[in-house]
C-alpha cells in the first residue's frame, strides 16, 4: 500500500512540476512580446494560452502553446468587431 501511495505522490508531483514549468515558459514568452506594453488579460484557448497585450493604444492577442512558442498574433479590436462584441 505504501509503495502505491508513493508512486501516486511521485506522479502527481511530476505533473505539477511540468505544469509550473510550462506556465513559466508561457509567462516569459508573453513578457518578451509585451516589451514596451502591458499584459491586460489572459485567456485559455484549448491547450493554448492567449495574452492580450496593450501597446501604443492598441490591443494585440498573442496565442502561445504550453512551451511558450508564439503561434499567432491578431488585433483584438478587429476580433471583437467580427464577433459582434462590444470592445
Amino acid at each position: 500500500m505504501k509503495t502505491k501511495n508513493l508512486v501516486t505522490v511521485a506522479a502527481v508531483s511530476a505533473g505539477l512540476a511540468f505544469g509550473i514549468t510550462a506556465q513559466a515558459a508561457v509567462q516569459q514568452a508573453a513578457q518578451t512580446e509585451a516589451k514596451g506594453g502591458t499584459i491586460v488579460r489572459w485567456e485559455k484557448e484549448g491547450a493554448n494560452f492567449e495574452a492580450v497585450i496593450e501597446k501604443n493604444g492598441k490591443q494585440t492577442g498573442v496565442e502561445m502553446d504550453a512551451n511558450g512558442k508564439v503561434l499567432s498574433r491578431h488585433n483584438e479590436a478587429k476580433e471583437h468587431k467580427e464577433k459582434g462584441e462590444k470592445y
